[in-house]
Parts: C-alpha cells; structure tokens; sequence
C-alpha cells in the first residue's frame, strides 16, 4: 500500500512540459548547425558557464519543489485510506528537520536562545526575565552555550572536507572525460568552459554542503516571527520565482512573435491595428492593470471554494493568474523590437525574390523571417526572466503579488518590512531573501549576457 497520495498541480504540470519543451529544443539545437554554433560560443564563455551553474543549482530546487504528494494518516487495518490535508513536496521530504524544528518566535542565526526576553521560572529563583532557550536550536551542545563559535566552525570544517572530497571525484570524471575526447588539450583550453564550471561548483559545493550540514544543528538563518526556518523559506521560494519567469515568457512568447512578425511583414492597415492595441496596452500604468486583474482573479476564488481541495491548488491558481497576467502585459516591448526586425527583413532581396515567385507569405514568414529573428527571441527570454522574478518580488511587498500562505522572496520582504521597525531589529529575514534573490537574479543576468554575445549577428 502506498504511503502517499501522488497531488499534480497545474504548476507542476507546466513546469515538466517547459523541462520537455528544453529537451525537444536541444534536439532541435544539435541538427542546426548555425544554433549549434552559437550555443558552443555561450559554452566557451566562462562567465556564461559559471552563471548556467548557478542557475541550475536552482532549477534543481525548483524540480524537486514540483513533485507534490499527500502523506497517509494512521487508519485501522481494513478502513479505507485516509490523506493529510496538507500538500507537501519531496524538497519538503529532503528538509524535514527544517519544516518541522519550528521555534516559538524570533531567534538569531546561529541562536541558542529566542531573541526577545520573556518572564520563565527558573528553579531557586522563581520567575525571572532572560531571553529562553531554544527548542532545537543548538540543543546538542547542552549546557555548553558558549561554544557555538567553535562548534559551528568544527562542523563546517568537516562539511567542507566532505565537499571538497565529493568535488575531486567530479573532477576526477570530467578530466577523463576530455582525456578521451581530447588527450592533450587541458581543461583551461578545451572549447567548453569546463574549468570556469568546475571552479564555480566547487565554491557552491563549500558553501552550501557546510550550511545544510549546520542546519541540522542550529537555524543558520535564524527564525521568523512564527519559529519558521529562514532557510526553508528560502527554498521554498525558488520554486515561486522560477514560475513566475519561466511560465510568464510562455505566456508572453506566442503573442509578442506573432502579433510583431504579422505587423512588420503585411505594414498598412493590419500594423496600425496592433500598433493602436500595444500603445494602448502601454499607456495604462501596469501595477494599476495587474492589481485590478488580480483583486478580480481573488474575488473569483473566494466565492468558489468548492474548486479547491487543499489550500495549495488554491494558492496554486493565484500563481498561474498572476503569471497569466504578467504575460500579458509584458509582451509589448518584444512586440514592436520584432515588428521594427520584420519591417527591416521583408526589404532583404531574398524576401523579395520569394515574393516574386509566388511563394505564399506565412510560408515566407516560417522559413525565412522567424528563423533569422530567433536570437532576438531568445535573447530577450533570457534577460526577461531576472526582470520577472524582481517584478513578483515588488507585487508581493504591495500586497498584489502570490497568494500569502505561498512563499516568495516578495512575500519575506514584505513581511521583514515590519520587523525593521522592532527594537532590536531583526534583520535577517530581509538579508537572507535579498541576497537569495540577488544571486539569482544576477546569475540570470550574467547568462543572458553570454546568450546574446554569442547570439549577436555583428559579433560572429
């Protein structure tokens, strides 16, 4: 008998078909030698390289946080099977101890004790005011509070030193790899960046292993004001920013391509009409459009509960609305660069000779002009996605953003927002979300820096 109900949310379902979708277009990569070309030059760009790293560190969170299940209940022998109500992932199965070591509020990172005072009663003393003890913070020093500091750095060191080991073993592989494909050409001068991989997987390898490995012991991040992990808050919002770039520039893509290849090539009358549909589009502000959509969009799933049996296809569908929503009023700008590429194509002499020998014009269209506008397409897919992620982050401080029970870097900004005004402050839920989101963010932009150096036409 399983142990689990499989739970298939629409996210997840889009998600999976974008991971397909990728393959299907490598594939299609490698039998086009003028693509294949210049993703090889994204591959030699060291800079690209350790950013794609990166960034795939954090697609592998974001895949594991899309395997969702229901845990089974304790039932008599012979009743039918009982399911919890709450949805969990298998990220939430890998970080059991930081889903369930929750404290009773606030605590420092690398606490032993809470971060405000309150009155306890201390044997032979009676009630006295000192700041508690933590639960699970720390708990296997005993009394020995005051050797954190060496502690945490004993631990950290052996992490690293497992780390270290589990990275030579990759290295091991990947020098064979090139000794075969390659015998006399290190790995400083192969055509794949591969040293500018490895030197970026072992800074992640030391920084992360030694973390998880402390995690077990204290609250490396600290608590927020409900004993919450930071750092499962922070993992639990990759998966939110990944959606929020990925599935929006899916929902963008198909109307920018077809509306600004459409108004480049046939101009007149069919150009004015969506020239007239995106500059009204712009003209209204976009937080005033995506706060209505999205107060409309809430209104509908409060008076439909009957929809929704957990809470997470609830805050689920909030998610697809605003990332529906976000599409659709984003794709103007790759809209009129396309239609300014188009008007410019269509004037080639190639374009004309078809034209003259009476080739239909959406076949012109698919075999001549989408092919020869695909760089600007993925280009301006890859640098979209960082402006994305940091849209979600300023709706959700807004208060317009994901659903409040979903976790996002906007959602711990904005509730850090009001523990800055404490005395003292705590700050920690603000740094870590920040710096999360900066690395991202910043990876994405690094790597769409690579695309389109590799991608420019004048570059080659």
């Amino acid at each position: 008998m399983m142990g689990f109900q499989v739970v298939v949310l629409w996210s997840d379902i889009l998600i999976w078909l974008l991971v397909a979708a990728g393959l299907g277009v490598g594939l299609l990569i490698a039998k086009n030698p003028p693509l294949l070309a210049a993703w090889r030059r994204v591959g030699a760009n060291r800079v690209g390289m350790a950013s794609a790293t990166v960034l795939l560190g954090f697609i592998l969170i974001g895949l594991l946080d899309s395997l969702h299940y229901r845990a089974q209940l304790e039932s008599k022998p012979g009743q039918k099977a009982v399911y919890a109500v709450e949805v969990l992932s298998a990220l939430d199965a890998l970080a059991a101890p930081l889903r369930s070591r929750n404290e009773k509020t606030y605590s420092a990172p690398f606490a032993t004790r809470l971060y405000a005072k309150e009155t306890i009663d201390v044997p032979g003393q009676g009630s006295v005011r000192d700041y508690p003890r933590l639960k699970h913070g720390g708990q296997h020093l005993g009394e020995r509070e005051g050797e954190v500091v060496e502690d945490a750095g004993f631990t950290a060191f052996r992490a690293s030193v497992l780390a270290f080991v589990g990275w030579l073993a990759v290295f091991a592989a990947v020098l064979a790899f090139n000794r075969k494909k390659s015998p006399e050409t290190p790995l400083s001068e192969t055509a794949f960046a591969w040293d500018a991989v490895l030197l970026t997987l072992l800074v992640m390898l030391l920084s992360i292993v030694p973390l998880f490995w402390l995690s077990g012991q204290y609250h490396v991040f600290g608590t927020d004001k409900v004993g919450q992990d930071v750092l499962y808050q922070i993992l639990k919002s990759v998966r939110t920013g990944l959606i929020i770039g990925l599935v929006t520039t899916l929902v963008m893509l198909p109307m920018a391509v077809l509306l600004g290849i459409v108004a480049g090539y046939f101009r007149g009358w069919v150009d004015d009409v969506i020239q007239y549909v995106y500059t009204v589009l712009n003209s209204i502000p976009g937080v005033l459009l995506i706060a209505a959509a999205v107060l409309m969009m809430q209104v509908v799933i409060d008076t439909h509960p009957e929809w929704f049996s957990t809470a997470a296809e609830r805050a689920d569908l909030r998610l697809l609305a605003l990332c529906f929503i976000l599409g659709i009023t984003s794709w103007t700008g790759l809209c009129r660069l396309l239609r300014g590429e188009t008007l410019k194509l269509r004037e080639l002499e190639y374009i004309q000779a078809a034209q003259a020998f009476g080739v239909s014009n959406w076949r012109i269209i698919v075999r001549h002009i989408l092919p020869n506008l695909m760089h600007i397409v993925i280009i301006a897919l890859v640098m979209d996605f960082s402006g994305l992620v940091l849209a979600e982050a300023v709706l959700s401080y807004v208060g317009i953003g994901v659903d409040p029970s979903m976790t996002s870097f906007g959602t711990m900004i904005n509730n850090a927002r009001m523990e800055l005004g404490r005395e003292p402050v705590v700050w920690w839920s603000l740094a870590a979300a920040f710096s999360a989101m900066f690395i991202l963010v910043l990876a994405a932009n690094l790597f769409a820096d690579a695309v389109r150096d590799a991608f420019d036409p004048r570059a080659v």
